[in-house]
């Protein structure tokens, strides 16, 4: 079988994978619950390629979540719900309707106006959305100020979705200082909670200061997924520089004590530090 660069070729590849008697034992096997977290997985990848600049594998991982939306869109047509085409059809209309000042009549618009229009458009939207719904005999969705973000998204991402939702209906904070005076209090809350040994309070102080932490990163602009990744790089590759000193004087980290080891962690930061 060649490949091919049109879509109509992955389609039609799709379609076979999933024919009865001589498609794939795996792909015939699957729903939509089962193909979902590796969809999930496919977008942290694109994320992943990108975040480290890698252009090789950034086309390949978005092929990859390519085929999750052609995987869903052929079950979607095996169950007579909807094909790729409604899909294709779906996300064109969306994107023509949301922006009049590039396909419609509202040019020359400042980028608050077109911010606001946006938003009128979005609200549009959703009463469609709902009344589609209805018609349809789908359930019913939430309605209220913080509907509509989606409970599968990384805890840290849906903390800064719910909080910017909230925010437009005038919950929030004026400023990133006020924030920084409730970080404090949750964590004076942590101190008392282990004190006390109260582990079910310990849980949920920590998870009140995730979310602070969340809402400090959205006053400061700062994406807290994309921040805590940076971390995370950060500990990997400091850490990696422990084991490389360690390993030249013929030890591993177990051998070593958290003294020894801090020594070449603040070693690492002034290499970092130092200019290149």
């Amino acid at each position: 079988m060649e490949s091919s660069r049109h879509i109509d070729r992955l389609l039609a590849i799709m379609a076979a994978l999933r024919t009865p008697g001589s498609g794939c034992p795996w792909d015939l096997e699957q729903d939509f619950s089962s193909i979902a977290p590796y969809t999930i997985e496919e977008a942290y990848e694109v994320a992943d390629a990108i975040e480290r600049g890698d252009f090789v594998d950034l086309r390949e991982e978005l092929g990859d979540l390519l085929l999750q939306v052609v995987f869903h869109a052929r079950m979607a047509e095996e169950a007579e719900l909807f094909d790729f085409g409604d899909v294709v059809e779906a996300i064109t209309t969306k994107l023509i309707r949301r922006h009049p000042h590039v396909f419609g009549d509202a040019r020359d618009l400042s980028p608050e106006a077109v911010k606001k229009l946006w938003a009128e458009i979005k609200a549009d939207e959703k009463r469609e959305r709902a009344a589609a719904h209805e018609k349809s005999g789908a359930p019913p969705q939430p309605n209220g100020a913080l509907a509509g973000v989606p409970l599968p998204l990384p805890a840290l991402t849906r903390a800064l979705k719910l909080q910017e939702k909230a925010s437009k209906v005038g919950f929030d904070w004026n400023d990133a200082r006020a924030v920084l005076a409730k970080l404090r209090e949750e964590t004076a809350e942590i101190e008392e909670a282990l004190a006390a040994g109260d582990e079910a309070a310990v849980k949920g102080e920590i998870g009140d200061l995730l979310f602070v932490v969340a809402n400090l990163a959205r006053h400061a602009k700062v994406d807290p997924e994309q921040a805590l990744r940076g971390a995370n790089a950060k500990f990997e590759r400091r850490f990696a520089h422990i084991e490389t000193r360690l390993k030249e004087q013929g030890r591993a980290p177990e051998e070593a004590t958290l003294d020894e080891m801090d020594a070449l962690w603040d070693e690492a930061k002034r290499r970092e530090r130092e200019p290149t």
